[in-house]
């Protein structure tokens, strides 16, 4: 054999090997996404609410889970606080022109992300939202928690605690966030309607962060001297709120119940100033956002309403929920 075939036999032999290693490897990758040609993986945006709130921490780490399980690439990208809509609205285009093969979002304003949902649809790319929905119906899937349900969940844990009398403060969370307005809606119907004992004194929004939800608890405590209990709709509320009972020696006096998680809040219904809160599970809801974003690219077709139960965590159940749900915990 002359140099000239034993090369071009080499070079056959190679070939040869090489795609039966391809074929290998894509017989073994069943559930990875594919992308556009010239891409092994399929990209998908995952846009939160905010970058600096532990609980949106959690459905990251959810999201990363998934696209590890599936074989996708995640771009996490959002503004730093849940009131920046300009920045969300910024974090989908910029998601559009570096081409992603899906977006997973939860907006962080119903009326303001509508318009780049809809640039979203136009690109004919999937779309997830989560958390929290927008003023339109041009999406592919829906997965959240149910908020009317958790509020209504949350009114009956603080309204039997009361002993179906009493004087409450709503403490909410920032204008036209989808998610925690349902949670404040679900808690005063079902007050109105199975605790007509209770007076709601007031209720006011926060400016989307701790210390001003703590702030402006303090401030309606000295208002409304005679309440005797509060619920906050989301973690930054809940937070701020529990301390400013602290703050005027009233915790465990003053009834409370907060929505979501975090380990202060955990230590207070151990220590009896926490009546109980209702617990999302963010780590699923990051993960089925993810999830439900490759099925779609994977020419699937999910439930379009995809529903994460809460949680209500007391006292008699905390143990249990802290070896089981730890992440939504907060711990």
């Amino acid at each position: 054999m002359n140099k000239q075939n034993l090369f071009f036999t080499v070079l056959l032999v190679v070939s040869a090997v090489l795609l039966v290693l391809g074929v290998i490897k894509k017989v073994r990758s069943p559930q990875t996404a594919a992308g556009p040609a010239g891409r092994r993986k399929a990209v998908i945006a995952v846009i939160p609410k905010g970058t600096i709130n532990m609980w949106w921490d959690v459905v990251r780490q959810g999201a990363e889970k998934a696209a590890e399980e599936y074989g996708v690439e995640i771009r996490w990208n959002g503004p730093e606080t849940e009131t920046d809509r300009e920045k969300q609205i910024q974090a989908v285009r910029d998601a559009l022109v570096q081409n992603v093969d899906a977006v997973v979002l939860g907006p962080n304003d119903f009326k303001a992300l509508v318009r780049p949902i809809e640039e979203v649809h136009e690109k004919g790319i999937p779309c997830v939202i989560i958390d929290s929905a927008a003023d339109t119906d041009i999406y592919d899937a829906f997965a959240a928690t149910d908020n009317l349900a958790g509020g209504a969940d949350a009114a009956r844990l603080l309204g039997k605690a009361m002993g179906g009398q009493g004087s409450v403060l709503l403490i909410k969370y920032v204008p036209n966030s989808a998610s925690t307005d349902d949670r404040a809606r679900g808690f005063r119907e079902t007050l109105a309607k199975e605790f007509p004992g209770i007076t709601i004194l007031a209720e006011d929004y926060t400016d989307g962060t701790v210390e001003g939800a703590r702030q402006k608890t303090s401030d309606l405590l000295s208002r409304f001297p005679q309440t005797t209990g509060v619920f906050a709709v989301n973690q930054p509320s809940a937070v701020g709120a529990y301390k400013a009972i602290q703050a005027q020696g009233k915790a465990g006096t003053i009834k409370y119940v907060g929505f979501d998680s975090d380990s202060l809040l955990v230590q207070a219904i151990e220590d009896g100033s926490c009546v109980g809160l209702i617990v999302q599970d963010p780590l699923q809801i990051g993960y089925l956002g993810v999830e439900t974003a490759v099925k779609l690219l994977n020419g699937g077709k999910p439930a379009r309403d995809i529903p994460v139960p809460s949680m209500v965590v007391t006292i008699e159940n905390v143990a249990a929920k802290k070896q089981t749900h730890a992440a939504a915990l907060g711990l």
